[in-house]
């Protein structure tokens, strides 16, 4: 090979490096050395209890970066309080992508809240990435491309729960309490599908509240004097606590079924009471860091650590924190995969392109899948009822695929 010749490789390779250096810069958000994530979470307000899933992300991404970034960049991970306000989520939200610059924005939390900023984001091509709310919305390609939800779909999850009512209850009656927005009616939809052509027979009672109601206890009276047997609690913390606390107070006995974002032991179960909570079913996807079964996990212990290092305030028995964990861990795959390519659009596409990916902390049998038409990562679920101070799972992994998209 003449000295020539060997110039020519050499020249052409600095120029394919230089292209990727250059491509990475010219990407909003990204240099040689950063890249710029943004953040949208209740760090106040009704729905502060979800706080620790952005405390712990941060912490996380603090862990990232202690090891020296991904591919070499470091993670300034942005993320702000907006209350759960929708129109405090847009002011936020604007400032992230227009003054901040970031490359994207990622697990903002809340269905009113994303809603907000969902056309916003996708008319400017900027990823809104495993958004922390389960909403059937975020699952549509088609229509919003810059869009991808997480955790396993709000439909699904009412469908399973619909299923195990007709299994077990004697003539159920069903009494619903939900959310006045996407949130609780996508809850309410899955349970209508679930029950079928018996769906307006069996639900003989719904209640809805808004995020800035004070409390719910003359809803739950309400549905208490409907005599049904079957309560269906769709709430977010603070009202899911409220809920259970009422029930036992006007000496209420239905079965409850408790939706899984207000199933954690250390925000919802201990501040109710846990002889006030019994016998609640609810649903998981990924490991309850109460659960004795997990202790001597491997990916419990270096969850543990993680929290002992990175997050040493944070609360054990908070399942957000471990949700942050897993979800972390889901993004940080997708910027190992970008490599140096870190344009928006092959961010999005590495996330539509994640292939048996099992993020840690999530339940055995649970597996994370994307392609360019399925943006719901997360789609089996386990049912579990509240004994002693803890979850106890039981039953089969179940598909909840069946209802996405719907």
């Amino acid at each position: 090979m003449s000295i020539k010749t060997k110039s020519l490789i050499a020249a052409a390779a600095v120029a394919v490096v230089a292209a990727g250096a250059a491509e990475a810069r010219n990407a909003p958000g990204v240099t040689d050395t950063e890249i710029k994530i943004g953040n949208t979470n209740p760090y106040s307000g009704p729905a502060a209890a979800y706080s620790s899933i952005g405390k712990s992300i941060s912490a996380c991404f603090d862990m990232v970066n202690d090891k020296g970034g991904i591919n070499g960049r470091k993670i300034n991970f942005i993320s702000v309080d907006d209350g759960y306000s929708p129109p405090r989520t847009v002011e936020q939200t604007r400032k992230l992508v227009e003054r901040e610059k970031v490359a994207f924005v990622y697990q903002g939390l809340g269905t009113p809240t994303n809603s907000a900023v969902h056309t916003y984001l996708n008319k400017k091509k900027v990823p809104q990435l495993f958004v922390a709310t389960g909403a059937t919305k975020w699952g549509d390609p088609k229509n919003f491309p810059w869009t991808m939800g997480w955790q396993p779909n709000y439909q699904s999850e009412g469908i399973v729960y619909a299923r195990y009512i007709l299994d077990t209850v004697e003539d159920p009656k069903v009494a619903v309490l939900y959310q006045n927005d996407d949130y609780g009616k996508d809850y309410l939809h899955g349970m209508e599908i679930g029950l079928g052509d018996k769906a307006d027979e069996i639900i003989v009672a719904k209640e809805s509240y808004e995020v800035t109601d004070p409390t719910i206890e003359s809803q739950v009276v309400n549905l208490a004097n409907s005599g049904a047997n079957v309560f269906f609690n769709v709430t977010t913390p603070k009202f899911a606590a409220q809920a259970i606390t009422k029930i036992a107070e006007i000496d209420w006995n239905p079965l409850q079924i408790l939706n899984n974002v207000s199933s954690s032991i250390g925000s919802v179960i201990s501040k109710a009471g846990f002889d006030k909570s019994q016998g609640i079913i609810s649903a998981a996807y990924f490991k309850d860091p109460t659960d004795p079964e997990w202790q001597g996990d491997d990916e419990y212990k270096v969850w543990s650590d993680f929290m002992d290092k990175y997050y040493p305030d944070g609360d054990k028995t908070d399942a957000f924190t471990a949700f942050g964990w897993s979800a972390c861990n889901t993004m940080i795959k997708v910027l190992e995969q970008a490599g140096d390519d870190l344009s928006r659009e092959n961010i999005m596409k590495q996330a539509a392109n994640l292939k048996d990916y099992r993020a840690p902390m999530l339940l055995p049998g649970v597996m994370i899948n994307t392609s360019p038409t399925d943006y719901y990562p997360i789609e089996q679920w386990q049912l579990m009822k509240l004994e002693g101070e803890g979850w106890k799972r039981f039953g089969e992994v179940l598909d909840g695929a069946v209802g996405s998209g719907s």
